[in-house]
């Protein structure tokens, strides 16, 4: 993300501190591609107006018709099923998009989300997004989107169980050190630091903790918290998506699977694959699905570090719902998986952005709190 980017971002969140106390925080502002600012709202700058209908009125006086960038807080939602950010781009056209968080009400998938059906939108980084869930508390906090509306999410933290794990070591982490040092990495210096330890126990300790947790978490998870149940084509889409990467068979390539937990997907998927290699960082997963796909390969490792595996050797590299996991580093894992990869080889990722409340069947689509 660039500079120029994120001075817009913050400024959009600081004009939105401009709003009355009792209603929801919104900042929006057009930018040139030069980096001008053309306009600016936010919720209740003219009284009883919202953010869309205060940038129209304005982008109406100035006689525009396009704009190169829109920074905007929060997705807002005009109806249950109607976005204001739609009708603002019924009336403008935007090259390049960038949305904080979602409305704090929105609680299943819409069809018409521009976050899903617009082709150049992007997400503020999650430093940013917690200054508007921060901004905004009031209402995502009792909100549909708050993690404790799920109890299995709630209740089962990763953050919460690697303290656990690490408590059971005599490593003693409060919520506001582990929160500052959420990379892997950081956690293991914070330790050097603290207890004195040297760089390898420390980062046998953290492995084994973030190996621990992983396990009692996903070792035996399934599709009853999850909005996949509602999907019973999330296969065939899968495959579709596949097909149109490449047109031979799957059980013909070399496939690496990482991130696989309970092995939901990777036993409905690739049962048939003659060369097929599983990696996660938590191995009774592995184990289970070792036991349903005999002839596989399993690797106990996490995706950032995959030096067991030599380059250029798989067809396909997939990962999917991992790459949004606590203590995850995109940018090494990504890195790894080039490396292994043959000339020409495909990635597919997917991420995470719906979870199910076991208790009323509703979607918490996009943000977790």
């Amino acid at each position: 993300m660039d500079n120029e980017k994120l001075y817009w971002m913050n400024y959009s969140i600081n004009i939105a501190n401009s709003s009355k106390d009792n209603n929801l925080r919104v900042g929006a502002i057009l930018v040139t591609e030069d980096n001008k600012l053309v306009c600016s709202a936010y919720t209740d700058e003219c009284s009883g107006l919202s953010w869309d209908e205060i940038l129209l009125s304005k982008i109406k006086d100035l006689n525009l018709n396009n704009a190169y960038y829109l920074f905007l807080t929060v997705n807002t939602l005009f109806s249950e099923s109607e976005f204001d950010l739609n009708k603002l781009m019924k009336k403008i056209a935007i090259k390049e998009i960038y949305i904080g968080v979602p409305d704090p009400n929105l609680s299943d998938y819409l069809s018409n989300d521009p976050i899903g059906t617009f082709k150049n939108i992007y997400r503020y980084p999650d430093s940013l997004q917690r200054m508007i869930l921060k901004q905004n508390l009031n209402y995502y906090k009792n909100g549909k989107q708050n993690i404790k509306s799920s109890p299995y999410y709630s209740a089962k933290r990763i953050s919460n169980i690697v303290m656990k794990k690490l408590q059971e070591k005599d490593i003693f982490i409060s919520k506001e050190e582990l929160q500052s040092n959420k990379q892997i990495e950081k956690l293991i210096q914070l330790i050097v630091e603290k207890y004195k330890f040297n760089i390898e126990d420390a980062s046998k300790l953290v492995n084994l903790a973030m190996s621990e947790a992983f396990d009692e978490k996903y070792a035996t998870y399934n599709y009853s918290d999850d909005a996949r149940s509602l999907s019973i084509d999330w296969k065939n889409n899968f495959l579709t998506i596949y097909n149109k990467l490449l047109l031979s068979s799957l059980k013909a390539k070399d496939i690496l699977d990482v991130g696989v937990g309970s092995g939901n997907e990777a036993i409905a998927l690739f049962s048939d694959c003659h060369n097929i290699t599983f990696v996660d960082i938590a191995p009774n997963g592995l184990e289970k699905i070792k036991k349903q796909i005999p002839n596989s390969n399993i690797v106990v490792s996490r995706a950032e570090n995959l030096d067991i595996l030599i380059n250029n050797s798989y067809d396909i590299y997939i990962s999917l719902r991992t790459y949004n996991s606590s203590f995850f580093n995109a940018k090494q894992a990504i890195s790894e998986a080039h490396r292994v990869l043959k000339k020409d080889g495909i990635i597919i990722i997917s991420i995470a952005n719906g979870f199910l409340c076991p208790e009323d069947q509703y979607i918490i689509s996009g943000l977790i709190i």
